[in-house]
């Protein structure tokens, strides 16, 4: 079943012809419960894609259709995760977490009635990623790789049908991306969110993904895509082996070809 549904999407920054094309004619359709990521080169309008899917900016042409609905402003069925944690300085790790459900319904409104039960969500979620002892930690008190495990648990606390990532990993060193491909891994077969991760990391999305779209370079549409047979749950050791490392290849030849026709 199609929970992402992008049809001919077409997206110009500026409100004449001198603006920036970021988007054209990108088609992009996403099952219920699928993991997908999204590699191209840089510049090549996949954030954008992001913030289209999401209702945070209004596509210039096409259609975007999410959970059988027309996206005509903001999901609150999504969850988001940047590059930068964005963790508020003045909360402790339990309190950024649970951050969304003081603003997202139906949860903000039955927040203080059902407190206890909400806290033992935070918390579970929490220990999941390997965090637990740091809930009244401050950001501050936390390494760049726990603050974006507490960003991921942020993410997650409201139960989103959609799990938007934009490229998550990126400020870390490779050992703690490593971790937190295996967090990420155990939180999506946890609970199954419809998933689509941006990375400039092909063995991250050879690693997580069930699918890898490959974007052209600007105006950005899908050129190529790669379904991943790895069985799960995917150890760490399978991403040097043939046959990921053939699929890792592959997708650097899309993506260097799409680099040369722009060029």
């Amino acid at each position: 079943m199609k929970f992402v549904d992008l049809d001919r999407v077409s997206l110009r920054y500026g409100e004449d012809a001198d603006g920036t094309l970021a988007l054209h004619g990108a088609t992009l359709r996403v099952a219920t419960g699928e993991f997908v990521a999204v590699v191209g080169p840089s510049g090549c309008g996949k954030s954008t894609l992001m913030k289209v899917v999401t209702g945070l900016w209004p596509p210039t042409a096409g259609a975007v259709v999410v959970s059988g609905r027309e996206v005509t402003g903001p999901l609150s069925i999504a969850g988001m995760a940047f590059q930068n944690p964005t963790l508020l300085p003045w909360r402790t790790t339990l309190a950024n977490v649970m951050l969304p459900l003081e603003i997202v319904q139906p949860h903000c409104s039955r927040l203080r009635r059902e407190w206890a039960a909400y806290l033992a969500k935070a918390r579970d979620l929490l220990a999941l990623v390997g965090l637990k002892g740091f809930e009244d930690h401050f950001p501050w008190q936390l390494s760049g790789g726990m603050q974006q495990r507490a960003s991921l648990c942020r993410a997650l606390i409201h139960d989103p049908s959609l799990l938007m990532l934009d490229e998550p990993f990126a400020s870390l060193d490779m050992f703690t991306r490593e971790e937190l491909w295996l967090a990420l891994q155990d939180l999506w077969l946890a609970r199954k969110p419809t998933v689509i991760l941006v990375t400039h990391d092909l063995r991250e999305a050879v690693f997580l993904a069930d699918r890898v779209l490959v974007m052209s370079a600007r105006p950005g549409r899908i050129i190529a895509e790669r379904e991943v047979t790895l069985p799960r749950p995917r150890n760490l050791d399978g991403t040097y082996e043939p046959y990921s490392v053939a699929l890792v290849h592959e997708l650097r030849e899309h993506i260097s070809a799409a680099r040369s026709t722009a060029a």
